[in-house]
């Protein structure tokens, strides 16, 4: 089913950019010093929320039509994963990415290096998100 594999590939891609910036991004930033290490993290994140939202609600969708299609309940599973990162990212996250985005990065002290570290934290939980969407899929496609 065309739906179904759009569904998972999105999930996927989703995930993907997901771990990048945990397993990769999140590392080398905190190699940084303050400044520059919020200097990075600030553009990186106004990216990555357009990319990973949109993402994550395209997973959504497709995983409500496969349901639609074929009525199995495991492509709501992997839908309501997938849209689960709204309203984790809005109330776990957010707080954490507000306090971040209103210090200049000339301003920025030693402080931030725990917040960066709390978000990355954070942030892996919602990479364990789209794995979990995707791993639904996969399963519905099998």
């Amino acid at each position: 089913m065309i739906v179904g594999d759009l569904a998972l590939l999105t999930a996927a891609a989703f995930t993907g950019a997901a771990a990048y910036v945990s397993l990769v991004e999140q590392p080398a930033r905190l190699g940084l010093a303050p400044e520059p290490l919020l200097a990075q993290w600030q553009p990186s994140y106004r990216r990555a929320t357009r990319l990973q939202g949109s993402l994550a609600l395209v997973a959504t969708a497709l995983g409500v039509a496969a349901w639609l299609v074929a009525s199995d309940p495991r492509w709501l599973l992997g839908a309501a994963l997938s849209l689960a990162n709204w309203p984790y990212t809005l109330v776990g996250v957010m707080p954490t990415n507000r306090t971040l985005m209103a210090i200049h990065p000339g301003d920025a002290t030693e402080a931030v290096r725990p917040l960066i570290t709390r978000w990355g934290r954070l942030h892996a939980i919602r990479t364990g998100l789209g794995a979990a969407a995707a791993g639904a899929y996969l399963w519905a496609l099998h």
